[in-house]
């Protein structure tokens, strides 16, 4: 498999020191303002929780998300990018 280019066009981690903060007690789940503007994302990528959510609704399998965004999703992330979902639709309040 051919190296991945990182996202400024180089080999070389521009921070390769620098760990996105866990969201909560999350393994997999990131909130950090370096990191796609503090949206939640997947560890280890450059994936919003919000977009992968959107293309598993739209049909999507884990390896079209591979395919379509030149990554490795994370298997073992799918269970709490679900949960992360759960607690946000229950914490939201619609007034009748």
């Amino acid at each position: 498999m051919p190296a991945r280019l990182l996202y400024n066009g180089s080999n070389e981690d521009p921070m390769p020191h620098w760990q996105p903060a866990a969201y909560k007690e999350y393994q997999w789940i990131v909130a950090d303002p370096q990191l796609l503007g503090g949206k939640l994302a997947i560890r280890g990528t450059r994936l919003a929780v919000s977009l992968i959510l959107e293309c598993l609704a739209g049909g999507m399998t884990l390896d079209d998300i591979d395919q379509s965004f030149d990554c490795d999703f994370p298997r073992q992330a799918l269970p709490e990018v679900l949960k992360v979902a759960s607690e946000f639709t229950d914490s939201f309040h619609v007034a009748a």
